[in-house]
């Protein structure tokens, strides 16, 4: 566990090194979060990665301190992408097996309706899809068969057993038993620890949107937000942007819906008349005399 100073200091220092007045930083809320939460402290300096150097701002007290200026656009944009994905119905699995992350990660995916994993991950869970869905299909079962009353009639034995087993399948496979399919995206607190993950995303091609600390490559992470993986406000915070942009997307989604369906009886009335339309027909006008001489004249010379 890691001991640093005074946060006031690196406030200071990081208004300083930008040459910004402290009401102008104050003015952006997200920014002052941010600090308040403390996710500009990095790693020591001797245990970090060469690649997240991009999203080093300074070095203080052998302790790095992240960009904060990054942190704010690279998550406003995995905010944008999770509310898109969100709009046209896709799911998010949110990931977070470290102590620090776990409470937190449980609590924002119930609140925006996702599926998470904030236990052991499950090795396969996403290459080998089919497999876990059986085992979902097996504690839907036993749960179904428990609140029928099932379970009564077998001997205590069996039916702790049982039990039992329901309550090892739920710490397992809780949190995404109602995930049908594979998700459109992963959102993992870090990266380095569910690592698993990470390798099964990128080997399917899904999307994967990351907590990036100074410790952490960010090349392969789709949507990298840099910032403090250990602190458990800096979680709490970026995963609630990430679940408000969620539930954003599910009411720009239902409130598309609901105007299709407003306007669907007006569309209904235009196709009715045009297919009316292509029933109806004009009578043809009457010919004109001379037409008809000539008509007469045409049967009558043979």
């Amino acid at each position: 566990m890691l001991h640093y100073p005074n946060q006031s200091c690196y406030i200071i220092l990081f208004c300083q090194s930008r040459r910004l007045e402290s009401v102008k930083m104050i003015e952006n809320a997200l920014l002052k979060q941010l600090l308040e939460a403390g996710a500009h402290f990095g790693h020591h300096t001797s245990y970090w990665h060469p690649k997240a150097k991009k999203y080093i701002f300074t070095q203080r007290n052998s302790i790095h301190i992240i960009d904060l200026e990054q942190t704010v656009t690279m998550l406003d944009k995995a905010s944008a992408y999770v509310q898109d994905l969100a709009a046209r119905g896709q799911s998010i699995l949110f990931v977070g097996t470290k102590k620090q992350a776990q409470q937190t990660i449980e609590e924002e995916a119930v609140r925006c309706g996702m599926s998470y994993v904030n236990q052991r991950w499950l090795g396969g869970m996403l290459t080998n899809f089919t497999v876990i869905q059986a085992r979902i299909d097996h504690l839907v079962r036993l749960e179904n068969s428990r609140d029928k009353g099932e379970l009564d009639r077998l001997p205590k034995k069996e039916r702790v057993k049982i039990e039992k087993e329901i309550s090892h399948l739920n710490t397992q496979m809780g949190g995404f038993k109602e995930m049908t399919t594979l998700p459109g995206a992963l959102f993992i607190a870090d990266p380095i620890k569910d690592r698993i993950a990470f390798a099964e995303a990128r080997k399917l091609g899904i999307p994967v949107i990351a907590i990036s600390d100074t410790n952490c490559n960010p090349e392969g992470i789709d949507y990298p937000i840099p910032a403090n993986d250990d602190a458990v406000k800096a979680i709490k915070l970026i995963c609630s942007k990430m679940a408000d942009a969620v539930i954003k997307g599910k009411t720009e989604a239902f409130s598309g819906e609901a105007g299709v369906l407003a306007g669907a009886p007006t569309e209904e009335r235009e196709e009715a008349l045009e297919i009316l339309g292509s029933y109806t027909f004009e009578p043809e006008k009457p010919a004109e005399p001379e037409e008809l001489k000539e008509s007469e004249g045409e049967t009558a010379s043979p």
